[in-house]
């Protein structure tokens, strides 16, 4: 029993880790000049003929749904997926990277507070002292505590946007598993909304021009539909039967710190040593959040 506690943080982390690389595949797509919205095109459509495949090959069962509750897909799909990433390639427009990933990481106080009204779960002081280190430290990791951010006042809207997206997939998927939904039902469905909602905003004609010209295209996006979306979004909705929706989000800001240590080890990136001491803040949130404690008071 002692053992099965930590199977979903275990599983929230894992989603979190491979998350983390999704700059490996990005960046192998850039070279063909594939546009931040095709990126997620391909992403989507990959994954909804994937998941199809495993629903087909699991459990045919899982391929039903309710009229009714196909707002919570729509919530996954459409209002997350779509909605986060539009918001988020907007504010790397229009601010630095850091700080849409600061703005980005906000989201687990945002899940946290519409968890407390929604779910009834309880704000403890130390899921918010978690969630702050958490942020301190991607705040660190990314290279945005330096005092130099970019803002203005669109991009902190479109950054706390692209938060509150990042946000809904947890709420969402929480509500569609409170209906009794397996997780390959709610992956599957999160990427079938998703794909129609961002085909229309990722040119296809000229995307179709691009595989064309480099049909790898089609193995690079097969391969970030496998490896960081269709594993992920199963381990993640699946660590959610298990992990309150407030700590999962902050477990999962374990995605910035792999983020990082990829780019220095593959692309030779530096990492100060402001970077090393927020990699070291995420792990104590993760830390915090799995301490068995007697008692705990709620805010």
């Amino acid at each position: 029993m002692e053992k099965k506690k930590f199977v979903g943080p275990i599983l929230i982390i894992t989603a979190g880790v491979l998350w983390g690389l999704m700059g490996l595949f990005v960046r192998n797509l850039d070279k063909y000049g594939i546009t931040s919205m095709q990126i997620v095109a391909l992403r989507a459509v990959f994954t909804a003929i994937m998941m199809t495949a495993v629903t087909l090959v699991y459990d045919r069962k899982l391929f039903k749904i309710k009229l009714r509750d196909c707002w919570c897909f729509f919530g996954t799909g459409i209002c997350s997926i779509v909605f986060f990433n539009f918001c988020y390639f907007r504010t790397i427009t229009l601010t630095s990277l850091s700080a849409a990933a600061v703005l980005l990481y906000t989201a687990p106080i945002m899940v946290m507070i519409m968890s407390l009204f929604l779910f009834k779960e309880k704000l403890t002081a130390r899921k918010i002292i978690a969630a702050a280190v958490a942020f301190v430290g991607c705040a660190m990791v990314t290279g945005a505590a330096d005092g130099s951010l970019a803002l203005n006042a669109i991009g902190v809207l479109t950054g706390l946007g692209s938060a509150f997206g990042y946000a809904l997939y947890t709420i969402f998927g929480e509500y569609a598993l409170k209906r009794g939904y397996n997780s390959i039902t709610i992956t599957l469905y999160t990427f079938v909304f998703a794909a129609v909602g961002v085909l229309p905003l990722a040119d296809l004609p000229d995307l179709t021009e691009k595989i064309s010209v480099n049909p790898q295209i089609i193995g690079w996006g097969a391969v970030l539909a496998l490896v960081v979306t269709v594993l992920p979004y199963l381990v993640y909705t699946l660590g959610l039967r298990t992990v309150e929706a407030g700590k999962a989000s902050v477990m999962a800001t374990i995605e910035p710190v792999v983020a990082t240590l990829v780019g220095v080890i593959v692309f030779d990136e530096s990492l100060s040593a402001l970077g090393i001491i927020g990699i070291i803040f995420v792990a104590v949130s993760l830390a915090m959040l799995n301490i068995k404690t007697e008692k705990e008071n709620s805010i």
